[in-house]
């Protein structure tokens, strides 16, 4: 049994997200399975990490949900050490042993280095999909009352289920009172 590993803040899961779990869909045998890390469970409420870790899991369930699928995948939360020389063996106490499959450069480097299974999954796009820029268009959005205009913002961007859960949850106004630079 293979267990595939895709690790992120998923602050919101977005369709880079998206697509890395479909890759890893493509490389899962009968026996395998995919395990979702949801990083930096401690935090949330701030421009950097604005939903909380539950809320994440909730997201991140709808788009499983949502998809045709019969596969195993498991949802775990990993709280940061802020050491990353041991984030790897703090982090397999929550995901098990697998192989990470990644897009992120720094996150491949830091697994290999533990002699951790890696892939490598090509991202296009990747600058426009990253966390921030996502955040700063849904923080665009927040305010606006209109659903099919925000959907159609965020669309770009985000799947729909996630989205669904964003203006169902009223998961987007908080964005809007919330100071600082949208990075990370």
């Amino acid at each position: 049994m293979t267990n595939y590993i895709i690790l992120g803040r998923f602050q919101p899961f977005h369709i880079g997200h998206e697509f890395l779990v479909n890759e890893a869909a493509k490389l899962v045998g009968e026996d395998d399975k995919i395990t979702i890390a949801i990083g930096s469970a401690q935090a949330g409420g701030e421009m950097l990490n604005p939903w909380f870790a539950d809320e994440r899991k909730a997201m991140i369930e709808q788009w499983i949900e949502s998809q045709d699928t019969e596969l195993k995948i498991d949802i775990v939360t990993i709280e940061d050490i802020n050491d990353p020389p041991n984030w790897v063996e703090h982090a397999k106490q929550f995901h098990g042993e697998g192989v990470l499959v990644s897009s992120d450069e720094m996150t491949l480097e830091l697994y290999n280095k533990s002699n951790f299974g890696t892939i490598h999954i090509t991202l296009q796009n990747r600058e426009n999909l990253a966390g921030w820029r996502v955040r700063n268009s849904a923080k665009m959005v927040s305010t606006i009352y209109d659903d099919q205009a925000v959907r159609q913002v965020l669309g770009e961007s985000i799947p729909k289920p996630v989205i669904d859960w964003l203006i169902d949850n009223d998961a987007l106004f908080r964005l809007s009172t919330m100071v600082g630079a949208v990075v990370g």
